[in-house]
């Protein structure tokens, strides 16, 4: 059976993700950094899907750990062929007041730390033939700036490039490497997890709403099909039209 690990499965994407993989055949390693009742959540879940699962604590502030946990769950569940690179963190500091750790603490989760995911992921595919997909959970801030918070914004974007780079080089594997860049998503990392989406008024979104992760999990699932196997080195927007709205902007600047 496919295999599919998920780093942040706890709650939120990555656990809507997971979700949606077992629903489609996937066996799937979870990770947790904080939240193991969630994780061990998530597992119940894939399970309730008949899908087996596994469970390995993540802390990304030291991203060596992120080869390891891939290669455990491999181990453990048989291989893996898709990754999906979901953790992440951020700050909401100036940069006249950011410390240099701040700024290394978020780069090491979202960026390093997804390198040497994908790295291991993307090694174990190679040696077992059968090509792999990769798809790191990015932001719309891997194309557009958010005040105060410079160190998820330059992750996010040197996750993009990185994104492209591994989908040149991994094409030859029959590898496909994609980010996924959502915008407003009702998720611990929003305070929204509990608030039904469709219930939020958010005028300035063309979509009049915040995403639901479920939404996110289905185009993230469909990059992990066979139909998608052309699509890579690709950035796929899900922010319901924000990004839309600096055209906007400009038309209504005096």
């Amino acid at each position: 059976m496919p295999v599919a690990i998920i780093t942040g499965s706890d709650s939120g994407i990555g656990r809507a993700t997971a979700v949606a993989l077992a629903q489609r055949g996937f066996d799937v390693g979870v990770t947790w950094h904080e939240d193991e009742a969630g994780a061990r959540g998530t597992a119940d879940e894939v399970r309730g899907q008949g899908r087996r699962a596994g469970v390995r604590r993540l802390d990304l502030s030291d991203p060596r750990n992120g080869a390891r946990v891939v290669d455990e769950l491999a181990d453990e569940l048989g291989g893996v062929d898709v990754l999906v690179n979901n953790s992440g963190t951020g700050t909401q500091t100036p940069v006249l007041e950011m410390e240099l750790d701040q700024w290394q603490h978020v780069l090491d989760v979202d960026l390093t730390g997804a390198f040497v995911a994908g790295q291991a992921a993307a090694r174990r595919m190679v040696r077992q033939g059968r090509g792999g997909r990769i798809v790191n959970v990015t932001s719309v801030h891997e194309h557009i700036p958010l005040p105060g918070s410079a160190p998820y914004s330059a992750s996010k974007g040197g996750l993009g490039m990185l994104t492209k780079v591994m989908a040149l080089e991994l094409a030859r594997e029959g590898i496909t490497v994609n980010s996924v860049a959502p915008g407003e998503i009702a998720t611990p990392m929003t305070g929204g997890e509990d608030v039904d989406p469709h219930t939020e008024a958010r005028p300035a979104i063309p979509a009049g709403r915040p995403g639901d992760a479920r939404e996110v999990a289905a185009l993230i699932a469909h990059l992990c099909t066979p139909q998608a196997a052309y699509i890579t080195g690709s950035s796929l927007v899900i922010d319901g039209g924000l990004m839309l709205m600096a055209a906007q902007q400009e038309r209504e600047a005096p």
